[in-house]
């Protein structure tokens, strides 16, 4: 019986030949899988990013045309604030607003014809009297006719220089006779408006304006001055 076990007993140096082949088959095996699943997983990630890496974006707002300056006409529309004396012998200014509208014809690239008309409303403090001791209502409106000069300018913005002349028409006659306030009488004179304007450009046919003034006026014994600004929009249309 001893020799029979003796027989099946295998000896120390090959048990640890077995024991290492087997860790060598297990070792392989788990080398195998995870080479399966790292391949799997990156092959997911390839299918997912290869649409948004081959996607083209589009841009979301399109290119402006160029601001040329060929237009051949020109026309603005705005709001204006304007300081006056509404008489002669009146100690304090009035301040006015109103609306300001003009058409340009231009000539060249440098030079343009232009013609505008402009309203103005306001109240002024009146002399002491029997009649009315509040502030008068009068108002001014007219036409203008003149040149403009259009000086530096660029893609985003251009300066234009004008001068323009013609008279208005000034109704002080609203709240009571004017006489008696210490105003002028109803009554068209001669004005001018010297001044430049600045055009912020939005796109090749509009841009936004802000046109300061040196008014010149002679509803009085002599002539005087006052500012103005206006602050409107500027169109441009047909090719010269």
């Amino acid at each position: 019986m001893e020799k029979k076990t003796q027989e099946f007993v295998l000896p120390k140096g090959t048990k640890s030949a077995s024991g290492f082949g087997r860790r060598v088959w297990m070792g392989a095996l788990a080398a195998a899988l995870l080479t399966v699943a790292t391949g799997s997983g990156a092959a997911q990630d390839a299918q997912l990013v290869s649409p948004q890496a081959t996607t083209k974006q589009k841009p979301k707002i399109g290119f402006i045309a160029p601001v040329t300056y060929d237009n051949k006409y020109e026309v603005y529309g705005g709001i204006n604030f304007m300081n006056f004396q509404g008489g002669q012998s009146l100690p304090t200014r009035m301040n006015m607003g109103g609306a300001e509208v003009l058409m340009t014809y231009w000539l060249t690239p440098k030079w343009g014809l232009g013609g505008e008309w402009r309203g103005e409303w306001g109240t002024t403090p009146v002399t002491p009297n029997i009649t009315f001791n509040g502030r008068a209502l009068a108002s001014l409106n007219g036409g203008l006719l003149g040149a403009q000069y259009r000086g530096p300018k660029n893609q985003y913005a251009a300066l234009n220089y004008h001068a323009y002349a013609g008279a208005m028409y000034g109704k002080f006659d609203y709240t009571a006779d004017p006489t008696l306030l210490g105003m002028y009488t109803n009554r068209t004179k001669p004005m001018a408006a010297l001044g430049i304007s600045i055009d912020v450009n939005h796109s090749k046919n509009m841009a936004f304006r802000l046109s300061p003034d040196l008014i010149l006026e002679h509803f009085g014994t002599e002539t005087r001055q006052f500012f103005a600004i206006s602050g409107g929009v500027v169109y441009r249309f047909g090719k010269r």
